[in-house]
């Protein structure tokens, strides 16, 4: 998690130079519904369910339906679940 990586390599920093430093994280994963949907996400979801029945549709399984820059793309599933978060 690039997250608490940054923020442990920033207090390591500060800690270095002996100023004392107090960092408040918080986890973009708990703000995903942090408001109401909107038209724009039921269009991003429709584009992605639509993509997601295609890929099945042509035989493709272990894959997760991403939006990558601007184009929906097939990812492996594996890249996702290989890892866990500490």
């Amino acid at each position: 998690d690039v997250g608490m990586w940054l923020k442990d390599e920033i207090l390591a920093h500060f800690k270095k130079q002996q100023r004392p430093l107090t960092i408040k994280y918080i986890d973009p994963t708990d703000m995903i519904r942090a408001v109401p949907a909107n038209a724009q996400d039921s269009v991003y979801c429709s584009v992605l369910a639509r993509q997601a029945v295609n890929g099945a549709m042509a035989g493709f399984t272990g894959i997760t339906v991403a939006q990558v820059y601007e184009r929906v793309v097939y990812l492996p599933t594996l890249a996702f679940t290989r890892n866990t978060l500490k």
